[in-house]
């Protein structure tokens, strides 16, 4: 059964937001912050705080305030992504949806959170966080139900979850369903458009690392429709662009 965690305070969410936003503003250099909203192309602000910091905050945060049920975790990643006012605060929720002590909590049941976040973070730096992980985990676990749910979204309007999809499997080296990938890539396969041909390309190029021979006869089928970025990313190491 899953683990439970039963001392948890009303109001323990809201303490818990409260204290994150006060300790990542206590961390902030505005200097890094300018710097980082400026190379991110971020509407919203940061606080300047270093990767290191974060998680530091994250991992004091999980242990001061643990979660009792996955219903409470996720409400609490929710709360922290959808009245985030600096970018530090999404990457925070994201460090709790990756959090190891409550993997037990990753099940279909998260993934309307993790669409939340991929469609509403709408960039590359949360969505690529949430695919190449905690998606590509309940994909593992559950690989009948996400594999109906990945090639839906790989058919989708949604730029960002058809990128999520693509790299779903970035990290399955030897396990990479070698079909699913290439329906997940199919619908995006002449695309232009620089996020999807370089998630193409990325993915390719990684799973390159595990089997050189089929991705290098994958691309030579696709050449004439792929864009030229993702045939350069998958063929990076290998050779052959």
């Amino acid at each position: 059964m899953p683990k439970t965690h039963p001392a948890y305070p009303a109001g323990s969410s809201a303490r818990m937001v409260k204290l994150l936003r006060a300790e990542l503003a206590r961390l902030g250099d505005p200097a890094r912050s300018a710097a980082a909203q400026a190379y991110m192309k971020s509407p919203m602000p940061f606080h300047g705080v270093g990767a290191a910091g974060m998680r530091a905050a994250a991992r004091a945060l999980l242990g001061r305030f643990p979660f009792p049920d996955a219903a409470a975790w996720r409400a609490g990643i929710l709360s922290l992504w959808r009245g985030a006012a600096f970018r530090e605060e999404r990457y925070v929720a994201i460090e709790l949806l990756k959090a190891p002590r409550y993997r037990e909590f990753l099940d279909l049941d998260a993934l309307p959170v993790m669409a939340e976040m991929i469609a509403a973070g709408a960039w590359w730096d949360y969505v690529d966080a949430v695919a190449t992980r905690p998606l590509g985990e309940l994909l593992a676990r559950q690989p009948a139900a996400m594999r109906r749910t990945l090639r839906a979204w790989a058919k989708g309007e949604s730029l960002w979850l058809r990128r999520a999809a693509i790299l779903a499997q970035l990290n399955f080296k030897e396990r990479t369903d070698r079909a699913l990938l290439e329906r997940l890539i199919e619908p995006a396969l002449a695309s232009r458009e620089f996020f999807l041909a370089k998630a193409i390309g990325w993915a390719l190029r990684q799973f390159a690392r595990t089997d050189p021979v089929w991705v290098r006869a994958y691309v030579e089928v696709h050449r004439t429709r792929l864009a030229p970025l993702a045939i350069r990313e998958a063929l990076l190491r290998i050779g052959g662009a």
